[in-house]
């Protein structure tokens, strides 16, 4: 055992005592230390070391102290540390950290021995930032000390700090080149805890684990890339293990199918439409060249496609011996792709983006490429010039009369175990009833070739060949109602136009089947010479045959012609069969159906576009019409607000006017009623009583007055103007009828409904009919006010009363008082008394006119407030569309990128040409 070994595990004493000898060794020691201090100059350090070790042994740690704080040779520093290990051990951590840190020695193993404990010490004390440091520096001075790293990375992991566990990890990969430190990077990395450090940070153990281990290299980068994928860092990522693998020598013999299958994952997450073409332009250059050179033998194809048609679409993007190499490879290697589900995804793809930036939901398409995918049926299209007894033979084919009239839509009539009839628009899937639903959809004449009806049931014909019918309507001669005709065109597999045999291959004819042939030359066409029953002569018949047959192979050699005749349905069906066998070429139908997926695929992308051009046109006049809009509503409230105003005003006026007729009639009355009571006044009166006696009459001629002439004469008032007020209500009502008329026109809906609430007038008469129902004046103080001269005559009363002498004068007095008294301070007691019940009715007359017109005002309000939020939408929408007009673009073309990949792949891969 070394020195250094048995220093550090307290066994030095051990080289003083025989092993044989079986005496305890501090007797040992204490003799050797006696005959030591016999010496002329002795040197006790030794022994008083060793003596410190047996004393720490046996957990005397106080002698262990006591012996080590003696020791003045070379064994001093390691003295000192056998000290603090005893206060460790005695639990004086603070004492035993103080001694730690003072040692100074340039003995590594000691140091590190120190720093070890110093690390323990520092865990049981808390202090784990000193923990950390103290081991950082620790692998830093002695790295290869046994167990020091595997220390440091069991603390880090416990800790869970894993920035300096994937720290310690790459370092000691890079200096020990271990597969184990690889291995723990890899474990980390799938972990997900090394997402917080820069991609570059491992590109130096990358390059090393590259000439040391390929596999692992693969295993490592694969790791790394997946963990950087949703994460913001990711684009970096790319651009970093891009250069690097530029820089490195790859081939693809070697053999890569963990990087070939990112490269492959990542492309088509770049070109699925989710990303900008600038935010990816410069990355996939570099990204489809390290494909092309590690493509394992399932992705050459693919990654030399995908090359070449981004090279098409970006040219000089990617390095001429690059491209060059893929148009090498692309025409020698085979591909064993499933091409129809690649095309597949990519539809879908495209779908999906359409869906999400809400461009339709294009339920026909996606029904048409549905029929693309069934190959258990070939498809032939049916069509023909209206009136060319197309009807009578498709029903004669089905064996029932399922047309009664001309068809209106496109048709697909397919064999099922049950009858299912659906009809398809870009907008919804619609389940027919029956029949008579059916019958109902072909007797349409508006909108009907914007959808496909698919009727199935069982059909022995069509079960028995294979078959599925696309009957269209008759071609008239609308330009429109052709193209849309033949927009299905391309899910045929053969076409069969029908002639009339009156008046067979017309100018017309002939100028249908150009187009058909612009728009799929690929598709086969055929004859059927149909209503042949209507030409008498059977030598007549047979010339007529054979000419048209023979024009027509003019123009179409390779067509075949059948006969067709209504009255021989029956016989005719096997001939039928034949001619539909022949006709029918199943050979290659998955390449046909494959290049068809690809049109329409093209013809997507290229319609998206124009939508996308569409939907900025349509933005446009939403704001410009919102704009319009706008203006007309703002000036309709104008307007009812003025005539709300106008109604209020004069409502108000009327009112008064009557009120104030009344109130000048009862002020002339009142005081003549009054002034009349000076008849009641007798010489004989009791005058001291005289005064209360009057004051109560008045007060019974004014209720009286009040109640039987004026309260009548109001309420009459009163209905008048209601009947006045409701005729001007209801003139509002027509202008604003015919004002939510207009506006509705704009709309093209019946949107506004601009209903007054007339439950004004109901409320207006059930108020007047209850507040003059009865009225009771309350009793007025007439004659029993305290004015001077009512005081001293009412004085002079009950002095002279008795005195009969003076009955003629208080007489005359009483008289002529009653008789010239004013009266008008009464009057308007009496006016304010009867008008107090009316006063809170006229008070909310102009609420109450505002409540009538309330409900208009809201909805016109509101749609105000829709005109200005469409305005602000569309305009922002807009201003988006012009600001990133990428958001539309880039998908698109990179979806064209991803077409042009496929037909690289498929059609142009084996020698067929694209049917566009």
């Amino acid at each position: 055992m070394t020195l250094e070994k048995q220093l550090i595990q307290k066994t030095y004493h051990e080289m003083f005592i025989n092993e044989h000898e079986d005496s305890h060794p501090i007797r040992l020691l204490g003799e050797a230390f006696q005959e030591e201090a016999q010496k002329d100059v002795p040197d006790l350090s030794h022994i008083r070391f060793a003596q410190g070790e047996v004393y720490f042994h046996y957990k005397d740690f106080e002698a262990a102290i006591f012996k080590w704080e003696n020791i003045i040779n070379e064994l001093e520093p390691w003295a000192k540390k056998n000290t603090a290990d005893a206060y460790y051990e005695l639990g004086l951590l603070s004492t035993a950290e103080d001694i730690y840190t003072t040692i100074v020695t340039d003995n590594p193993t000691l140091t590190t021995e120190v720093a070890l404990q110093l690390f323990s010490l520092y865990i049981e004390r808390g202090k784990v930032d000193a923990a950390v440091k103290v081991m950082k520096k620790t692998i830093d001075a002695n790295p290869d000390y046994p167990n020091v790293t595997e220390i440091a990375r069991t603390f880090f992991e416990e800790q869970q700090d894993w920035d300096n566990a994937i720290e310690l990890a790459v370092n000691e990969a890079k200096r020990t080149e271990s597969p184990a430190w690889f291995d723990m990077i890899i474990a980390y990395v799938e972990k997900g805890v090394t997402k917080s450090f820069a991609p570059s940070y491992f590109t130096q153990a990358l390059v090393l684990l590259f000439g040391l281990d390929k596999g692992k290299f693969e295993e490592l980068i694969s790791v790394l890339w997946k963990s950087y994928q949703n994460e913001e860092s990711y684009l970096t990522w790319l651009n970093e293990v891009n250069h690097l693998l530029l820089n490195l020598d790859i081939n693809r013999e070697e053999n890569w199918p963990g990087l070939s299958g990112l490269h492959k994952e990542t492309y088509f997450s770049f070109i699925d439409g989710r990303y900008f073409i600038k935010k990816i332009q410069e990355y996939i250059p570099d990204l489809l060249t390290n494909w092309l050179r590690l493509a394992d033998q399932a992705n050459v194809v693919l990654s030399s496609a995908a090359v070449l048609s981004w090279n098409e679409l970006f040219p000089a993007s990617i390095s001429m011996s690059i491209v060059s190499e893929a148009e090498k490879l692309i025409s020698m290697t085979d591909s064993d792709i499933d091409e129809l589900d690649e095309c597949l995804t990519l539809f879908d793809s495209i779908m999906n983006w359409a869906q999400a930036h809400e461009m339709g939901e294009n339920n026909r398409l996606k029904w048409l490429v549905d029929q693309l995918i069934d190959f258990d049926n070939q498809h032939i299209f049916i069509t023909g010039l209206s009136g060319s007894g197309k009807s009578s033979f498709v029903n004669a084919i089905l064996g029932e009369n399922l047309q009664d009239s001309p068809t209106s839509s496109v048709v697909m009539f397919k064999d099922a175990d049950e009858l299912a009839i659906t009809e398809i628009t870009d907008w919804e899937i619609t389940n027919l009833s029956g029949f008579s639903d059916f019958q109902e959809r072909m007797d349409r004449r508006r909108n009907a070739l914007e959808s496909i009806i698919e009727f199935k049931r069982p059909n022995a014909f069509l079960k028995g060949n294979r078959v599925a019918f696309i009957d269209t309507p008759g071609i008239k001669g609308s330009h429109h109602d052709r193209n849309e005709i033949l927009k299905s065109l391309h899910v045929a597999d053969n076409v069969l136009f029908v002639l009339d045999a009156n008046a067979p291959f017309t100018e017309k004819e002939r100028s249908i089947l150009t187009k058909i042939q612009e728009l799929a030359p690929e598709i086969p066409i055929h004859f059927v010479l149909s209503k042949m029953d209507t030409i008498a002569d059977e030598q007549e018949a047979i010339r007529i045959f054979d000419e048209t047959r023979s024009t027509i192979q003019t123009y179409l050699p390779e067509s075949q012609v059948f006969a067709f005749s209504s009255q021989y349905e029956g016989s005719q069906l096997n001939d039928l069969q034949e001619f539909i066998r022949s006709i029918n070429n199943s050979i290659n139908i998955e390449d046909k159906r494959l290049a068809k997926l690809l049109y329409f695929i093209r013809v997507t992308i290229a319609s998206l576009l124009q939508k996308r051009v569409d939907v900025e046109n349509q933005l446009i006049e939403s704001v410009r019409w919102n704009e319009e809009m706008l203006m007309k509503l703002t000036g309709a409230v104008n307007q009812l607000k003025d005539t709300e105003s106008q109604k209020t005003k004069a409502f108000t006026k009327s009112y008064r006017a009557f009120k104030d007729a009344i109130e000048i009639d009862i002020a002339e009355t009142v005081p003549n009623l009054l002034k009349e009571c000076s008849a009641l006044i007798k010489e004989d009166s009791n005058f001291s009583k005289i005064h209360m006696e009057l004051n109560d009459e008045m007060n019974r001629r004014l209720q009286d007055f009040l109640e039987e002439q004026v309260m009548p004469k109001y309420y009459r008032l009163l209905q008048d103007w209601i009947q006045r007020c409701k005729e001007e209500f209801e003139e509002g009502q027509e202008f604003l009828n015919e004002m939510s008329e207009s506006f509705n026109q704009m709309y093209g809906d019946e949107r506004l409904k601009l209903e007054c609430d007339f439950k004004v007038l109901d409320d207006w008469r059930r108020d007047t009919d209850r507040m003059t129902s009865r009225f009771q004046l309350d009793s007025i103080n007439i004659l029993l006010r305290r004015t001077p001269s009512q005081f001293l005559l009412k004085s002079a009363g009950k002095l002279f009363g008795a005195l009969s002498q003076n009955k003629a004068m208080l007489y005359n007095k009483y008289k002529s008082f009653v008789e010239n008294e004013d009266y008008s301070e009464t009057a308007k007691l009496v006016c304010q008394q009867f008008f107090r019940p009316f006063e809170l009715f006229e008070k909310s007359l102009e609420r109450d006119v505002t409540m009538f017109f309330k409900s208009p005002l809201t909805m016109l309000n509101r749609s105000v407030e829709e005109a200005s939020a469409g305005i602000q939408t569309n305009q922002e929408m807009l201003n988006n569309m012009n600001a990133n007009p990428e958001m539309f673009r880039d998908p698109l073309t990179l979806f064209e990128v991803r077409l042009r990949q496929f037909e690289w792949m498929t059609v142009a891969g084996k020698g067929m040409q694209t049917i566009y």
